[in-house]
């Protein structure tokens, strides 16, 4: 999910949404919609979101529900989906299995004890993004005419490619890892309440007087989603030493310290796999009666739980009144 320690570089501002209209967003979407999923499933009664075959489609309501703070706002949100892992995150991957599996043992254990803030708390630790889940969000952007675009490995650096050449106008990800895949202008906090918050590329760069390569170094030296960092050194240190010693390289050697593949890992962030091999219309149409009948009839989400959300987004449709909306 990005390296946390990087919010002590990133310069960060807090920007009114009406700086933002007429604007188009790439998300991450595996990263926003893991976090309304999760909290959906905290905060809402599971027989809201379960079929009855037993099939459990918080997604469905989290995406209702968190769509039109953009609409409202004149935002057109580009959906970017994850393809395949990197290599370099299976143990990241085996370790986030690992931890999750000890979180549905509380969870039985809590369930048997009837501890049900106990049990939310954990049902929401430990969803997934399964299959079920994935298609059914594409599903429904698709009824709602929401662009997405599949990338070929990394949704995240699919965004910032997209945003560095200049076909959308910010990168959407909580994940301060897009600071280090060199996305230009990232908003956070898009539709949770209050203003977003922007984070600026060249302006970090700028802060500490750095380049793009030696900001990646400092980061693989705090560590970062493909490596754990080099014991005792924080974002402080690491971005010393880079300035002292040049790059990541040269920090190994003055200090007798060395990062497994960070070569590798270096090539991660500066040149990913991406593709401009897609097309998105940003005039964007919903069919508002398929999107309900999808939602609440053939996936059984009580309409109670997603009208207002619903209601949003045909209300932003007359409030903008946009030729795009119909």
């Amino acid at each position: 999910m990005g390296n946390a320690d990087l919010r002590d570089l990133a310069v960060l501002e807090a920007v009114p949404f009406d700086d933002l209209s007429g604007s188009v967003v790439a998300v991450d979407a595996h990263n926003w919609l893991y976090r309304y999923l999760t909290t959906t499933v905290r905060w809402t009664n599971e027989d809201i979101y379960t079929t009855t075959d037993g099939d459990e489609v918080a997604n469905l309501v989290g995406v209702v529900q968190g769509l039109p703070k953009f609409f409202e706002h004149d935002i057109t949100p580009v959906f970017v989906f994850d393809g395949s892992v990197v290599s370099l995150k299976d143990d990241e991957v085996a370790e986030r299995r690992a931890g999750r599996e000890k979180r549905e043992e509380k969870l039985e254990t809590a369930r048997e004890e009837g501890d049900e803030l106990a049990v939310a708390r954990l049902e929401s630790q430990t969803q997934r993004l399964t299959d079920i889940i994935l298609r059914t969000t594409r599903e429904v952007l698709a009824l709602l005419d929401v662009p997405v675009v599949e990338a070929p490995a990394e949704g995240e650096a699919q965004a910032t490619h997209m945003a560095r050449e200049g076909v959308v106008d910010y990168v959407g990800t909580e994940d301060y890892d897009a600071l280090l895949l060199g996305a230009p202008l990232t908003l956070r906090q898009l539709t949770s309440k209050g203003k977003p918050e922007l984070m600026d590329f060249q302006a970090t760069l700028d802060e500490h007087d750095l380049t793009w390569e030696q900001l990646v170094d400092a980061a693989i030296l705090m560590g970062t989603d493909f490596n754990e960092g080099v014991s005792g050194i924080g974002p402080k240190t690491a971005v010393t030493a880079v300035r002292e010693h040049g790059d990541i390289w040269g920090v190994f050697e003055a200090r007798d310290v060395f990062v497994d593949n960070a070569d590798r890992i270096r090539d991660l962030f500066l040149n990913p796999a991406v593709t401009d091999d897609y097309d998105y219309n940003p005039e964007i149409e919903p069919d508002m009666e398929a999107a309900r009948a999808y939602v609440c009839a053939e996936w059984e989400v009580d309409p109670d739980e997603v009208e207002r959300g619903f209601e949003r987004i045909e209300r932003s449709v007359v409030q903008t009144g946009l030729d795009r909306w119909t």
